[in-house]
């Protein structure tokens, strides 16, 4: 996911296709002198359907394309023959997202599950042909219905990435090294603030086939929810995590507490059921530590908040193997 295509919010019109007509016909047939109606009715219109795909992880390609339209249902024939339906129309989303109306805000679905369908526009049914209206009084009816026009409807979609475990940090507490160390993720690395622009996906692997999906949320520091840096926009992707990872730098020079206070103060902020999301937090640099009083006051902060507290290097991997440990140990329960 590059800077370039990722893309969390999106807003779509789509268009179902409309019914098509019903016939007005009447047999001709030798022989006959008097043949009966024979309109055929006319096709429905195809529908605009979402569906949940592990292949995609944006939105951007709707940002081209935000317009889509399924084909209309044919007219009815005469001989008593039905138009052809309007072909759907599927539209690829990551799993993950949520889709409201843009007009309303109504809650239309949640995609969450793979091959998951979401019909948001219903295509309009075709009309009845005059062959349906015949009755022994009404022998030689001349009127037959127009199709129901499709559903037309502005869509918001917006991205909640699915993952196991959420890296977060403020900027330059080595989430970006971590999360390249232990997947084969490669996120931006380098010694300034905000080097990582969007949240980044890593695979974490076992040799025994077990795997794991870690997310790095990027962006938050103090003032964060008053839209100072990046803001609050890549902290809804913290709400489907089974397990958030407070980073935190514990090297020499460092002010773990501040920067803990820090963070749990700006995600409290976002949404009040964040304590319900289990947490550990993670004191990195540990290589460039030489003073125990930065673990001393991380491994403190963590205990009077009943979390776990684990520390490591992912620059020297002291402490990587323990805390893969550990979050399989969490995920899997």
């Amino acid at each position: 996911m590059s800077p370039r295509v990722f893309l969390d919010v999106a807003t779509i019109h789509v268009k179902a296709g409309d019914g098509g007509n019903g016939c007005v016909a009447f047999r001709r047939e030798k022989y006959v002198p008097r043949g009966g109606p024979s309109g055929g009715d006319g096709g429905d219109g195809g529908s605009v359907i979402l569906q949940a795909s592990r292949d995609y992880n944006t939105l951007f390609h709707f940002k081209k394309y935000p317009h889509h339209k399924a084909k209309r249902g044919q007219h009815g024939m005469g001989s008593q023959c039905r138009g052809r339906n309007g072909d759907d129309v599927t539209l690829f989303v990551p799993r993950g997202t949520v889709v409201t109306d843009a007009e309303t805000g109504e809650l239309l679905g949640d995609l969450v599950e793979e091959g998951q369908k979401l019909v948001v526009a219903r295509g309009g049914k075709g009309g009845r042909g005059n062959m349906n209206f015949a009755t022994p009084v009404h022998q030689a009816p001349r009127h037959a219905e127009e199709g129901q026009p499709g559903e037309i409807r502005s869509l918001h979609l917006e991205l909640k990435l699915m993952a196991q475990a959420g890296l977060v940090g403020l900027p330059n507490a080595g989430k970006s090294t971590l999360l390249s160390s232990i997947s084969s993720a490669r996120p931006k690395i380098a010694d300034y603030p905000f080097t990582t622009l969007q949240p980044q996906l890593g695979v974490v692997a076992f040799e025994d086939g077990f795997s794991f999906i870690v997310a790095e949320i990027p962006g938050i520091i103090e003032g964060a929810r008053e839209g100072k840096g990046l803001g609050l926009q890549f902290l809804r992707h913290t709400e489907r995590v089974s397990l958030l990872c407070h980073l935190v730098d514990i090297s020499d020079g460092s002010q773990p507490l501040k920067d803990l206070e820090t963070l749990d103060r700006e995600l409290s902020a976002y949404h009040e059921d964040i304590h319900e999301i289990p947490r550990i937090v993670v004191g990195t640099k540990l290589d460039a530590s030489t003073d125990q009083s930065n673990y001393l006051m991380a491994s403190q902060y963590a205990r009077d908040h009943d979390w776990p507290f684990l520390a490591l290097s992912a620059v020297s991997r002291s402490g990587i193997k323990e805390f893969l440990s550990f979050l399989r140990e969490k995920i899997q329960q």
